[in-house]
């Protein structure tokens, strides 16, 4: 972060408290041009977010807070704003998520609390309000995969046959996701962007949300890059999910249909996300998020075993893991 945008940052939130000056504390980086920092005030701690323009807009956040807020989902308090420089001064969450929180035992209390949350978030969904994610979106979703982890990653490109056997598993998870109850969308709803909180969850990250299919955010949840639970669990979870959701009135077809809808955007998800690992290494030089992509890989060919309408998939799956074997990749 450049030295005089930190000193504008810092001018402006002594402004917004109205103290004379702060001391802002670095909070580690996502992925994005965002950054967080904590500031405290004697006994009361507050958050700020630097949103740099033209490569971040704070207005989708600040919509979405509100979107939250009135859903009855715990959210960060926009306390101050500065749209145009990209400065949000932000109530404090706490200091422990849910991805360090799980690491201490109790996930079925914290995941509870995750799954009331987002009924709520869903219940409060109206068409018109957020960006769609048609089929457009989910398409350049998809094509993150061969584009940055085939090509730029692996270096490898397809034959016919695994191209064709790729494309018509890409058209079956999108019509999947579009065929789905279309709802609010947090688009990240995972361990890490949840924080242990009163009322519990607290929930960050959400700047991205959509108006889309109603298993993404919970197939997210128990499929994240960082934390992996035994299939049992997780069928577990999607059933209290499942029928806390049909009791408030959701439209979820029946357990199994949802259970594959699950399965399937969670997949459309996964492939989204190694291309975003992959872009992140060679476009933005950001390390470390490749180091998570086997665990994708696992749930994707997990999912392809599953069902027969994926088997296509599987010879795409073989050449990766051939060439992730021989620990050749792109430089």
């Amino acid at each position: 972060m450049a030295v005089e945008r930190l000193q504008e940052l810092r001018v402006w939130t002594a402004q917004a408290l109205r103290l004379a000056a702060v001391d802002l504390q670095a909070l580690p980086a996502d992925a994005s041009f965002r950054r967080y920092f904590r500031v405290r005030d004697g006994a009361r701690s507050f958050i700020v977010m630097d949103a740099p323009p033209p490569q971040e807009n704070c207005r989708p956040y600040v919509q979405v807070a509100g979107l939250l807020k009135t859903a009855g989902v715990h959210a960060p308090e926009i306390l101050a704003q500065d749209l145009a420089r990209g400065f949000l001064l932000l109530s404090d969450l706490g200091r422990q998520s849910y991805l360090e929180a799980l690491k201490n035992g109790n996930p079925d209390e914290l995941f509870a609390d995750a799954i009331d949350a987002l009924i709520r978030w869903q219940r409060a969904s109206r068409p018109g309000v957020l960006p769609v994610y048609d089929r457009a979106l989910l398409r350049r979703e998809l094509n993150l995969f061969p584009e940055w982890y085939l090509a730029w990653h692996l270096g490898v490109t397809l034959g016919a046959n695994e191209q064709a056997g790729l494309e018509g598993v890409f058209q079956l998870l999108e019509d999947s996701a579009l065929a789905q109850p279309q709802v609010y969308v947090h688009r990240d709803y995972m361990p890490r962007n949840l924080m242990v909180a009163v009322p519990n969850p607290g929930v960050l990250d959400f700047q991205d949300a959509l108006f889309g299919p109603i298993t993404y955010d919970i197939a997210t949840l128990f499929k994240d890059a960082f934390i992996s639970w035994d299939a049992g669990q997780i069928l577990r979870w999607r059933r209290q999910y499942w029928q806390q959701a049909r009791q408030a009135g959701l439209p979820l077809p029946d357990f199994d249909e949802f259970e594959r809808a699950c399965d399937w955007m969670g997949m459309q998800r996964h492939f989204k996300v190694l291309g975003i690992f992959a872009r992140l290494r060679y476009r933005d030089d950001k390390r470390g998020y490749l180091e998570d992509t086997p665990r994708f890989l696992n749930y994707v060919r997990t999912t392809a075993r599953q069902y027969h309408a994926l088997a296509s998939l599987l010879p795409v799956l073989d050449v990766v893991e051939s060439r992730t074997q021989t620990g050749v990749c792109a430089s």
